[in-house]
């Protein structure tokens, strides 16, 4: 699971895409905006979803993962369907807007970024 696009990017390969193609592995991309798409109105209740196309062409889905929250993106990268990606992502989001997995690593991150700042 990344913290990104996968094929909902103009090139139809985002950051899930890329490196699930490079360590042939399932990859989801979940990101917090938009890069590129349209969507319709989206029900403010948990679970609720709604394709996210590129003119004719869904390249994702729109899904509110906590009721009364503003949503994710969520696209295939490698290896994945959407109702899988979309499966996986609800199941990760236990207390948060945003999956677990991709929410520890934000938080690592910014660790490190505290311990730079420090030298």
């Amino acid at each position: 699971m990344f913290d990104g696009q996968g094929i909902a990017h103009p090139r139809r390969c985002g950051i899930a895409t890329h490196f699930g193609v490079e360590l042939d592995v399932p990859s989801v991309g979940v990101a917090k905006s938009r890069l590129i798409g349209e969507f319709g109105k989206l029900a403010p209740k948990a679970g609720a979803q709604t394709p996210l196309l590129d003119g004719a062409e869904q390249i994702g889905a729109v899904l509110r993962t906590k009721a009364e929250t503003r949503p994710v993106f969520v696209s295939v990268g490698h290896r994945v369907d959407l109702d899988s990606a979309i499966k996986l992502t609800l199941a990760c989001c236990t207390r948060y807007r945003i999956p677990e997995p991709t929410r520890q690593a934000d938080i690592e991150v910014a660790k490190l970024k505290n311990c730079s700042r420090n030298f």
